[in-house]
């Protein structure tokens, strides 16, 4: 049977406050697809996962999540999907914008 969709994991988009997030926070609303860019030459976590929209980046996945992102694109995989869950403006930055991460069904 056909599943659009399939939840992988939840969370706040890591490091929203030091990149474009506020500059794009109006143009985040649920349902919001999101990119996910991967970074092996970043200095600071080789599995590092960047979340982007229209590429400009808003942060990145959380290192808590970013393993199973990291190697899927590492070996070509596309069947991610990233899409906005929740936006709170009145939230402290780095708590501003919730996610969900869902692997698509290929099939």
């Amino acid at each position: 049977m056909y599943e659009p969709s399939r939840h992988i994991a939840t969370f706040f988009i890591a490091g929203f406050q030091h990149w474009d997030g506020a500059l794009l926070l109006p143009e985040l609303g649920p349902g919001t697809r999101l990119e996910l860019v991967p970074e092996p030459d970043n200095p600071h976590d080789p599995d590092a996962v960047a979340v982007c929209l229209d590429r400009r980046k808003l942060g990145y996945v959380p290192k808590t999540h970013n393993a199973l992102p990291a190697l899927l694109m590492f070996y070509g995989h596309r069947i991610l999907e990233l899409r906005v869950l929740q936006v709170d403006p009145e939230a402290d930055p780095w708590e501003q914008v919730r996610v969900g991460l869902y692997v698509a069904d290929a099939r």
